[in-house]
């Protein structure tokens, strides 16, 4: 099942994607659910599917946004991937490198990635997002995956300069509408094994990054007792679990995101998250 929020005039919902149609929750079922975080707070993804007899859309007429608006957190590793451990001139971490998004540097598919006005080094990296589908604590490997909601993808874009303003990565992640996650939300019952996913990512076209999330240093499993280890993670919260190598800041001259880019992350089976880019 591919689940997905989006907006039409004020009005923001989530539905079911179904081919080129998004079919909205309905009412009665919004008013108990009002957000998809809500539905998988309550453990109702599956009366979701027998409630959507709201209205139908066009996927290709609706303002789609991040599947989960409105996360508790948004968890991202870093270096995670050994071609990109190397390319950025680092170590193999002893444990995994965690740090924090905000929800509103993210925006959905089709949306505009933002370079910000203050830096020039805007970059891409394409990478696979899990959701987390119910409260989680001290989760052994052996268990992690049936704490995972679903799957989906994310552009963890990065202001190079003030991600390097110290060794905190904070202040160039953050930037607003930097980064970007959709087009939806794929369901953990379609994808038991997401290790056998692999990830591309284009930019205008050319392939620039590709990867296999067998190839994860710290695989899915680890980081959710990783990160349940320090924290309780709630129903909705996103990590984000790196990037592959080609990312723009390795590159020979570097190769920055600027204004009228497209870059797309593409993860068959999950989905093919594209957005533009503008300045600020």
């Amino acid at each position: 099942m591919r689940l997905a929020s989006f907006q039409t005039g004020n009005h923001r919902s989530y539905g079911v994607v179904d081919g080129t149609m998004l079919r909205e929750a309905d009412k009665a079922f919004r008013v108990r659910y009002p957000d998809l975080r809500a539905a998988i707070t309550a453990g109702k993804l599956d009366e979701l599917a027998a409630s959507t007899s709201g209205a139908t859309h066009a996927i290709d007429g609706v303002r789609l946004l991040p599947p989960i608006p409105n996360p508790d957190k948004v968890l991202c590793v870093g270096v995670n991937y050994r071609p990109h451990i190397e390319e950025m001139g680092r170590k193999v971490p002893d444990y995994p490198v965690v740090f924090v998004r905000f929800p509103g540097s993210q925006t959905g598919h089709g949306q505009e990635l933002i370079r910000p006005a203050l830096s020039e080094q805007f970059d891409y990296e394409g990478e696979l997002a899990f959701v987390i589908g119910k409260r989680a604590r001290h989760v052994t490997k052996a268990d992690a995956l049936n704490y995972v909601a679903g799957y989906c993808c994310f552009m963890d874009g990065s202001v190079r300069d003030w991600q390097n303003h110290t060794p905190q990565f904070t202040a160039g992640k953050n930037f607003a509408t930097s980064g970007s996650m959709g087009p939806w939300l794929v369901t953990s019952d379609e994808i038991p094994d997401p290790s056998v996913l692999t990830l591309t990512t284009r930019l205008n076209g050319e392939i620039m990054q590709e990867g296999r999330v067998s190839d994860l240093v710290f695989d899915i499993p680890r980081l959710i007792e990783y990160c349940t280890s320090f924290a309780e993670l709630l129903p909705g919260d996103v990590i984000a679990t790196g990037t592959p190598g080609g990312v723009g800041a390795a590159r020979t001259p570097p190769r920055w995101l600027k204004a009228g880019d497209q870059v797309e992350v593409d993860i068959p089976g999950v989905g093919l998250l594209a957005n533009p880019v503008a300045d600020e």
